[in-house]
């Protein structure tokens, strides 16, 4: 027997006698990989339970207002509201209470309970949230010295690093599962809310762990559980997490105040490079993306970025898809500069790219109809950087755009989005001439709207 199977032999001697073992951090990799307990006894505490509610007004009997068949259908119609209750985790990120979930968890909701694993309770208030991203920050009321959880760079976590999820999957209560990190920058596979870019693990996540930690052996947190993949709705070894440095940005952004979160603006669309495509580019390996189009007013393009040129990597982080290239600005954070590193032709280059907002210019001039016209509600204005990063649109968007349809507008067919051309025979060029052509309209309206690329033309009476 060689000496260096002794220790191992007395690790599991002592494990099989649980009157002469003590609790105590695993000392080496050999004791990690023989149990977990106190590495949850360590990161457990700071593992919440988030109960939210959300009440929705009664649904509308399709038959009000009709002469027979309202009060034949009266009886049918629920007049109640209904009341929605969800079940998430969350992680205590600081002392003073700021816990992370998922949006999906909270969205919405009119009151939010969270229960700490020792059963204290709290309130809690939304301090940020994005559905993109899908995630919410949350201010526990009233809390201090409470347990937490360290964030670790996630940039610096590997494919086969062992790793413990944490949460109350189908309410049962807490529970912790085990597996390794099984893939990084996964983009655009997730199911749900999220579209970005995901570490993956084969550590069961099922409903309930949503907004749970993703944790490494030294406790601290590399992600936040949010979804997997799955055809039966079970946990099949797929599942994402968000990565914790994204969480950090969100951290960064809630304290100084933000209500919304601020990504970057690229002004950019970009291309992921398939084998076809790196031959015709010239390009040894498929790597990185391409720029398709440029915005004049982009970073990018101020920087001297030009259509067909290859992002390979922003701050030595590799990206090969517009997900990972969002991620890494996201990461960066407005206000700061990201290192970009481009391929002009042959020529390989590390430029410093401005990591800014999207511009509000020209003004957008945004202006919401009022009652003296035929579609109160409706809100549109001019289109700039901002507007279409808003809206999703195409970079270039011009013209009034309808930012919200409004009740009315809705009905009538209009969306947000839609470019408005013509309303009868007054051609639209800046958002009072919406209201002024929708102020003493004829009985009947014409109007013209380009939506996704292609004319639409819509026409009602008053």
């Amino acid at each position: 027997m060689t000496t260096r199977l002794i220790p191992l032999i007395a690790t599991l001697v002592a494990l099989a006698l649980p009157a002469a073992a003590e609790t105590r951090i695993p000392q080496s990799q050999a004791e990690i990989t023989l149990g977990f307990a106190p590495l949850v006894k360590q990161a457990a505490p700071a593992v919440v339970n988030i109960y939210a509610k959300r009440v929705f007004a009664p649904r509308a009997s399709p038959f009000s207002g009709h002469p027979f068949f309202e009060e034949f259908f009266k009886g049918f119609a629920d007049p109640r509201p209904r009341v929605q209750n969800s079940l998430g985790s969350g992680v205590i990120l600081s002392p003073d209470g700021i816990v992370v979930s998922n949006y999906h968890v909270v969205a919405q909701a009119s009151d939010i309970r969270v229960v700490l694993s020792d059963r204290r309770e709290y309130s809690a208030q939304v301090m940020l949230a994005d559905e993109e991203s899908d995630l919410a920050l949350l201010r526990l009321e009233d809390a201090e010295g409470l347990p937490h959880l360290a964030l670790r760079d996630s940039d610096r976590v590997e494919v086969g690093e062992l790793v413990l999820a944490i949460g109350n999957p189908f309410g049962v209560g807490q529970t912790v599962s085990s597996g390794i990190v099984s893939g990084l920058a996964r983009s655009g596979a997730a199911t749900g809310q999220a579209r970005g870019y995901f570490l993956q693990t084969d550590a069961p996540i099922n409903p309930g762990n949503s907004g749970g930690p993703l944790i490494d052996m030294n406790g601290a947190l590399i992600g936040i559980n949010t979804s997997i993949l799955s055809r039966s709705g079970g946990s099949n070894g797929i599942g994402f997490a968000i990565p914790a440095n994204l969480v950090a940005e969100f951290l960064v952004q809630a304290r100084a105040g933000a209500t919304r979160f601020e990504r970057p603006w690229a002004g950019m669309v970009g291309q992921p490079i398939d084998a076809d495509l790196a031959a015709s580019l010239g390009l040894a390996v498929p790597e990185g993306i391409v720029v398709a189009d440029l915005h004049p007013d982009s970073p990018f393009a101020l920087a001297g970025f030009a259509v067909g040129d290859v992002i390979t990597d922003v701050d030595g982080q590799p990206v090969n898809s517009p997900a990972e290239m969002i991620f890494r600005m996201s990461v960066a954070g407005i206000g700061q500069t990201a290192r970009v590193t481009r391929m002009h032709g042959a020529e390989r280059a590390e430029i410093e790219v401005a990591m800014i907002a999207a511009p509000d210019t020209p003004p957008a001039e945004e202006r919401t109809l009022s009652e003296a016209t035929v579609l109160p509600g409706l809100t549109v204005a001019r289109a700039n950087p901002a507007v279409i990063a808003r809206l999703g649109l195409p970079l270039s968007a011009s013209g009034v755009i309808i930012t919200d349809p409004g009740p009315l507008a809705a009905r009538a067919g209009l969306q947000a989005g839609d470019q408005i051309l013509r309303v009868d025979d007054t051609e639209i060029a800046l958002s009072v001439d919406v209201e002024a052509a929708l102020t003493a309209p004829g009985r009947r309206i014409e109007i013209e709207l380009v939506r996704g690329g292609q004319p639409v033309t819509l026409r009602f009476r008053l």
